[in-house]
């Protein structure tokens, strides 16, 4: 099967194409760079001992993505491509609605022209908003507290509707909660561009002595020790969640959280990292962060039961991988 990945060259992108050609898939991947580095395509390759098609470009330009579907037979597309950072969204909301709706809607008008039915949404947890209990289920009602969220969720409306007008497509949305850790070679892993918004690409760079010290934001939320709790999931558990969904791919909405169903706070992250790296990360408390919630983790039942899949490592092997993927890759 030739299965087109957007934002190829990005974090998890570049993980799952390479679980994608270890399982023997045909890929081409699309990436324009706003929020990764060219040489991962490269790596992608040494890391799966495989070379995949590449096409430098933005999901956006029709010119592109009809190119590249009249030149290859696309059966599947899983679409990453986005602008994906809290804060900065709540300071740059028309570029997030601009480049994550945008390239949603660029993407199906194509697929539509190609009969091209079978989509994988990257989608996120930041969909259920401030949810009222815990674990999180899919049935749960929708809401957001930012607009990366509301961009996701929006997308989600609009491959709803588009089911709905053609039964034919077989949708999958993959809600995730919060990938960290790398690749066991520790070749691929997170490396966004300037300073890092996520907890884990901060972490690593003030274990390197890059950064000064980690800002914790807020320490009264109502968790057991006052920061904000969350479901981590490993990048390569996250990556073969993609290859279970391409295999179980089934005509309607299919809905599934992708975690690992274990809430961990800021500071157990820290406190862990700590010990399993033999590093000292200095740290000071700030003022919360607009858009973020108290407490936020999955229940991954149904994935389990639907799609056979669940994740297999711990919050122990993400603190090594991630530690292990920035030694080998970021000067100090």
């Amino acid at each position: 099967m030739k299965i087109l990945v957007t934002g190829a060259a990005g974090y998890i992108g570049s993980h799952t194409i390479v679980e994608l050609l270890n399982n023997n898939y045909e890929v081409i991947g699309i990436d324009n760079f706003v929020n990764s580095k060219k040489e991962v395509v490269g790596k992608i390759e040494k890391v799966s001992g495989k070379k995949f098609k590449f096409i430098e470009g933005d999901v956006r330009d029709l010119e592109i993505l009809n190119k590249i579907f009249n030149e290859n037979d696309i059966e599947a597309v899983i679409h990453f491509a986005g602008l994906k950072a809290v804060g900065e969204s709540v300071s740059m909301p028309i570029e997030y609605y601009d480049n994550n709706i945008n390239s949603t809607l660029s993407l199906i008008k194509v697929m539509k022209k190609y009969r091209c039915r079978k989509f994988i949404f990257s989608s996120s947890a930041t969909v259920y908003g401030a949810p009222n209990k815990l674990p999180i289920l899919e049935n749960f009602p929708l809401s957001t507290t930012n607009p990366y969220g509301t961009t996701k969720l929006v997308n989600e409306y609009i491959l709803s509707d588009l089911y709905k007008s053609d039964n034919n497509w077989e949708i999958t949305l993959l809600r995730y909660f919060n990938p960290i850790g790398s690749e066991k070679t520790g070749t691929l892993g997170e490396n966004p561009n300037g300073i890092p918004n996520n907890l884990m690409p901060y972490i690593v760079r003030v274990a390197i002595g890059q950064l000064e010290k980690l800002y914790v934001y807020g320490n009264d939320y109502p968790t057991h020790d006052g920061t904000g709790v969350r479901d981590y999931i490993h990048v390569v558990d996250l990556a073969r969640g993609h290859v279970k969904a391409i295999e179980k791919s089934k005509k309607g909405i299919n809905i599934y959280n992708l975690g690992t169903g274990t809430g961990y706070s800021v500071l157990d992250v820290v406190k862990t990292f700590e010990k399993v790296n033999n590093v000292k990360i200095p740290y000071v408390i700030t003022e919360r962060r607009p858009g973020d919630v108290a407490e936020c983790y999955a229940d991954v039942s149904k994935a389990k039961r639907e799609i056979e899949w669940e994740a297999k490592y711990n919050l122990e092997d993400m603190c090594k991988d991630s530690y292990n993927y920035i030694v080998k890759n970021i000067k100090k």
